[in-house]
């Protein structure tokens, strides 16, 4: 009998897969038993995580998810190589921090592009192809999961940008949500909270350190080991009846005061 929570035979996209929470979830989606494109914008850092790879098992998309043309190349590659695809996992981010009073234009839009156009645009392209597959008769097209933030839910302090940016992803999974739930096709988001990545490294120093584990019920912060299992069970056929939810995967930190 096959595991409804596996991804056995399921064909996932995974965005920003080149290290740190993205390569721990295109691991994590290969684990579960799932076939891989893997995408990212730093073409070396790809080919470093993945080369080793069978082509069979994992193929890379180096490219700008910001580029509408390039994302659609993604999703028709995916599908000329594979044959489908069953999931999306919307996870590309940057952060351009500053305080509200002398942030740019040029740090605001950065962060606005990436993070919440470029998951826009994924969506749609990957959308597309579900809904086809559903029209053609497909029970279970597919399953999307939009990676939030704990700072898209509660705010955060000299990071309007990303803020903004993990606020509209909860819009965007919400809408899709409604708009495909008649196709059958699952639309979530995972709300991380302080992963210990490079992006997160000044804010985990010693000086923030106390101040921060006190906003966390867990005491920790999270590793992207810990949160992957959680997200990648989003696509699986054990999360089928589950969309329009914002998952949240951060030891407590929204609840915290």
């Amino acid at each position: 009998m096959k595991n409804p929570a596996s991804l056995e035979n399921k064909v996932v996209i995974v965005t920003g897969a080149a290290q740190g929470i993205g390569k721990a979830l295109a691991d994590q989606a290969i684990l579960m038993g799932a076939r891989l494109a893997a995408v990212d914008v730093n073409e070396a850092a790809l080919e470093t995580s993945f080369g080793e790879y069978a082509p069979d098992l994992v193929k890379v998309f180096p490219g700008d998810i910001t580029d509408q043309s390039f994302v659609s190349s993604v999703v028709e590659g995916t599908v000329n190589s594979f044959g489908d695809v069953n999931g999306l996992v919307n996870n590309a981010g940057i952060v351009r921090a500053e305080m509200i009073m002398d942030m740019s234009i040029e740090q605001w839009q950065a962060v606005i592009d990436v993070n919440l156009t470029g998951a826009f645009l994924c969506m749609q392209a990957v959308g597309r192809h579900m809904v086809e597959m559903a029209k053609k008769g497909s029970a279970n097209p597919g399953s999307i999961v939009n990676i939030s933030s704990v700072a898209g839910r509660r705010g955060t302090i000299g990071q309007i940008n990303y803020g903004a940016a993990k606020a509209g992803v909860l819009g965007l999974t919400m809408s899709a949500a409604r708009e495909w739930g008649r196709y059958n096709i699952n639309v979530n988001s995972a709300c991380y909270g302080l992963v210990e990545t490079v992006m997160t490294e000044t804010i985990r120093q010693e000086k923030y350190r106390d101040k921060y584990l006190q906003s966390i019920p867990l005491n920790r912060f999270s590793t992207p080991e810990d949160i992957a299992p959680a997200t990648c069970f989003l696509l699986s056929d054990a999360a089928s009846y589950i969309t329009g939810q914002h998952i949240g995967i951060d030891g407590g930190f929204h609840i915290s005061s």
